[in-house]
């Protein structure tokens, strides 16, 4: 354990790439979004105003679990790290850092609900339907959803790093290919009622479990490309 603690000690050696930049985007999306927010307001806006630029950070944090693999693998290799400390340590540390994130999504949400959307009506953090099953529920989601963007990118690069660059592109068409068959059966099937349906009725908590579910398959279809990658 103490040798896994060591990788994120190595991972946060550049707290730029785990820390700092996800919270410059984080503030510098918030600050652009309030001014939009003013702006309207001072116009006689008075509806209330939601804003996405929440998930700005999460785009980047799938470059982050690109760069936790490219970056620092070779490195912990040099220093007779294990693979499976390697993987754990790096895992760690993006749950740590997700849980930040996690945290100030909450904490602005509820500063949010209380000042009444900043007193001009906008809202970042507390999306309605996001929140309508609780602060804490809407903190899980945020934290899998951060979990879900690193995972996706350090899943790609280990695919990258085990097989190159062809077998990656090869496996991203046949998902997209995939996912475009799912769509198209759903809809030569007039399924959509259905399928809105099915989603609403999961609510927050049933979309959380399922992109758990993905991350955990993600993370564990990466271990053994890990093992077998080259530095």
């Amino acid at each position: 354990m103490s040798r896994t603690l060591n990788v994120v000690r190595m991972q946060l050696v550049n707290r730029q790439t785990f820390i700092w930049v996800p919270l410059i985007v984080l503030a510098g999306a918030l600050v652009v979004s309030m001014g939009i927010w003013i702006i309207l307001h001072a116009n006689g806006v008075v509806v209330n105003m939601y804003g996405g630029g929440a998930q700005a950070p999460l785009w980047y944090f799938g470059v982050v679990g690109i760069q936790a693999l490219t970056l620092t693998f070779p490195f912990s290799q040099a220093m007779s790290v294990t693979r499976r400390e390697f993987y754990l340590g790096t895992l760690l540390t993006a749950a740590l850092t997700s849980g930040i994130l996690a945290v100030l999504f909450v904490i602005g949400g509820l500063v949010e609900i209380a000042t009444g959307g900043w007193g001009v009506g906008g809202y970042f953090f507390a999306l309605d339907w996001l929140w309508q099953a609780g602060p804490l529920v809407a903190g899980l989601f945020f934290f899998v959803l951060a979990m879900f963007a690193f995972t996706a990118g350090f899943w790609a690069a280990t695919i990258y790093k085990r097989f190159g660059s062809a077998w990656l592109t090869t496996i991203i068409i046949v998902l997209v290919i995939l996912l475009l068959a799912v769509i198209w059966l759903i809809s030569v099937t007039s399924s959509w009622p259905e399928v809105v349906t099915f989603i609403m009725d999961a609510g927050v908590g049933g979309l959380t479990g399922a992109l758990a579910l993905v991350t955990a398959a993600m993370a564990l279809i990466s271990y053994p490309a890990l093992r077998r990658a080259t530095p």
